[in-house]
């Protein structure tokens, strides 16, 4: 995504009140985030937030961040204990005249068992593309949030999937 539509993205989660949700906004210093994970160090930042949801005390850091260094934006979600990414959005798509950031389920496993997870995930979510709609005021937000702590546990859940039903003896 552009470095515009990341600082409208991150100003309306700064913005938002919402019930269902904790936004702790994470200082940047000189539009970095020093310390937060090695992945992050030295790259420029534009928003970074710890979410919790106040229903199940799931929590993700939603990062704003120029992530391979080209000025092109991303949103990246962290897991709460930082080990890993759950997701790294960066495409936005006009649909039907309405702007959508999508992201598409491409699990990139070295176990040779990555299109068995493809077909859980479609099977389970009807696509492998996930498309959510980009929040027009801080009004949106809590959906906005809603879909993407959504995108993040079906993504874990496929992730999974094949240590759940992998019963080799």
């Amino acid at each position: 995504m552009k470095k515009i539509e990341a600082v409208f993205l991150a100003d309306l989660i700064k913005k938002s009140r919402t019930a269902k949700y904790d936004i702790k906004i994470i200082d940047t210093v000189n539009g970095t985030l020093p310390g937060f994970h090695q992945w992050t160090n030295g790259k420029q930042t534009e928003a970074g937030f710890e979410i919790t949801s106040l229903d199940s005390d799931t929590s993700y850091y939603f990062l704003f961040i120029d992530w391979h260094r080209n000025d092109n934006y991303y949103l990246v979600i962290y897991l709460h204990n930082k080990s890993t990414t759950a997701a790294e959005l960066k495409v936005i798509e006009e649909i039907d005249g309405i702007p959508h950031i999508t992201w598409m389920y491409n699990p990139l496993k070295r176990d040779g068992k990555n299109d068995q997870r493809k077909a859980y995930f479609k099977q389970m979510f009807g696509s492998r593309k996930v498309t959510i709609k980009i929040p027009a005021s801080p009004l949106d937000i809590e959906g906005f949030i809603d879909q993407l702590f959504r995108l993040c546990q079906n993504r874990i859940k496929a992730d999974k999937i094949v240590d759940v039903f992998d019963f080799e003896i």
